[in-house]
């Protein structure tokens, strides 16, 4: 039984998941296999599988496009080893992540998963370690001790400390709360970490940066956003937390959410949709709610530009 299931779920990244694969090839620790699930990529990605002959490479495509978590679920699913870590195609890990990661699960049986700090590379590969630093502060990481996680549920759904891609899992943990709900394309590994807390299983941090997560500017247009806060609304109203502070959080966090929607669905045109999520909204803002409202008078042609002067005034959202 191999140890180690590594999975690179894919679609139409062929150029970076090439990268992906040789970070993992070139471990320092070698019992591990590489599955590859393609969801029906139309680019040059069976072509380049075709030319990697080794044999701890894996290859599973579907002619079609499936859906992001359905595609993970596949991948999971022909998973063989004892631990198992998924990361993004622009993804890489360093060299020792594996060593690393799978030293704790080793040596610490109570522990159901191990993740790390993780540098933020560009679209050209290089790391930005100003960048690097402010994103795991903002993320929480910094403070965050090496060693066992105290209070798992508050850091992976209030301060989203982990990023699933930088952790390894014993697969049978992952078994036990059903991996990945079927027909998600954002907030799948959020809703994962979640559910894994809720459930009572224990994390270890260690405080290494051991992953490189790719921040492209294209992960904040608007064709991205939308889709995203669609799905990020549907996450949240998932939980009811027993907690009363993180209830109150995942409260305001909706309604922030619900605001952000309605006013993208404003600027893209969809006026009606975006006006009834801003009425639910107005509770994270009632200036912006009204703002919003403001700009829907404004013919659709025009608001992108109203929204692009309101954008200007603030910084730009950090990578998780």
């Amino acid at each position: 039984m191999v140890k180690v299931s590594v999975c690179i779920p894919t679609y139409n990244r062929s150029e970076f998941l090439a990268e992906a694969i040789a970070s993992v090839l070139a471990q320092n620790y070698d019992d591990f296999e590489i599955i590859v699930c393609d969801d029906g990529s139309q680019d040059d990605t069976p072509e380049l599988m075709a030319s990697l002959p080794d044999p701890r490479l894996r290859y599973v495509r579907h002619p079609h496009n499936i859906g992001k978590s359905n595609n993970m679920i596949s991948g999971f699913e022909a998973a063989q080893g004892e631990y198992f870590i998924k990361f993004d195609d622009d993804d890489r890990l360093t060299p020792d992540f594996l060593r690393a990661t799978t030293a704790i699960l080793d040596q610490h049986p109570a522990i159901d998963f191990v993740s790390t700090d993780h540098w933020v590379i560009n679209s050209d590969s290089q790391r930005e370690p100003d960048l690097t630093a402010t994103n795991s502060a903002r993320w929480g990481r910094t403070t965050l001790p090496a060693g066992p996680i105290a209070d798992l549920t508050a850091r992976v759904f209030d301060q989203q400390s982990l990023q699933i891609g930088a952790t390894l899992f014993r697969k049978r943990v992952l078994d036990e709360v059903s991996y990945m709900r079927p027909n998600l394309q954002n907030c799948e590994d959020n809703d994962l970490l979640v559910r894994l807390a809720v459930a009572g299983k224990q994390a270890y941090y260690l405080p290494e940066r051991l992953m490189e997560y790719r921040f492209h500017p294209e992960q904040q247009g608007i064709g991205r956003a939308i889709p995203y806060l669609k799905d990020k609304i549907q996450y949240l109203n998932l939980y009811d937390f027993a907690d009363p502070k993180l209830e109150q959080i995942r409260q305001q966090r909706l309604h922030e959410t619900q605001l952000l929607l309605g006013l993208r669905l404003i600027e893209a045109g969809d006026t009606q949709a975006g006006k009834a999520l801003l009425q639910q909204g107005k509770a994270h803002s009632a200036q912006k709610a009204k703002i919003g409202q403001l700009i829907a008078i404004f013919p659709p042609a025009m608001r992108p530009a109203l929204f692009s002067v309101l954008r200007r005034l603030k910084p730009p959202p950090s990578p998780s």
